[in-house]
């Protein structure tokens, strides 16, 4: 089997990967990952999935990149990694009762052949009235600040929401499980079959 690179250095996505239970190495992409102008969620987490894996493709030769990228999206808007606690509190009270959609940009990528398969996976997030002290409590317990949307799902997070609705919960944490099987079965990789190998 090709070796296969994360290329993200979250420890989250990480610890999704290996679930898999396969080999892996990690690698930093160092990408831009501004939006260009007019550039939909969609086609943004898509591109910057895209751009890492071949950022970190160039140090690795008979490699298959994992590259993945994430957005929140409340009302027609992209909304960001709070960074404080003023920053959160406006966050999360906006989406008090409201959903909020994440789209995650999959890629994988062949270092060899440089063949590659990508794909978005949207996943929906509604939320529970919140109220001010609600928030306060969730942010002195949990301090979200780096985790778009103010809150981390695999944590306390969970107790914010009302229902979640999409194809697999991983995809909230910033790595599509099933989607990303079914694009290493593309390239040649087959989860099940290696676990003996």
């Amino acid at each position: 089997m090709k070796t296969l690179v994360l290329g993200s250095t979250s420890v989250f996505r990480k610890s999704i990967l290996e679930k898999l239970n396969l080999p892996f190495q990690c690698a930093s992409p160092d990408i831009d990952e501004s939006a260009l102008v007019n550039e939909t969620p969609q086609a943004l987490v898509e591109r910057l999935a895209i751009e890492k894996a071949k950022a970190v493709s160039v140090n690795f030769s008979n490699a298959l990149i994992i590259g993945s990228d994430q957005v929140a999206v409340y009302d027609g808007e992209i909304i960001g990694k709070p960074h404080t606690h003023e920053n959160a509190i406006k966050q999360l009270s906006k989406f008090s009762g409201q959903t909020v959609t994440f789209y995650t940009g999959l890629c994988v990528l062949n270092s060899d052949t440089q063949e590659m398969t990508s794909l978005v996976e949207p996943f929906t997030v509604l939320f529970n009235a919140l109220s001010p002290n609600n928030i306060e409590q969730y942010l002195k317990a949990e301090q979200p600040y780096n985790c778009a949307g103010s809150f981390k799902s695999e944590g306390l997070g969970i107790c914010l929401f009302k229902r979640l609705q999409g194809d697999d919960p991983n995809t909230l944490i910033g790595l599509p499980l099933i989607q990303l099987v079914k694009l290493l079965k593309v390239h040649g990789v087959d989860v099940l079959a290696e676990q003996n190998s």
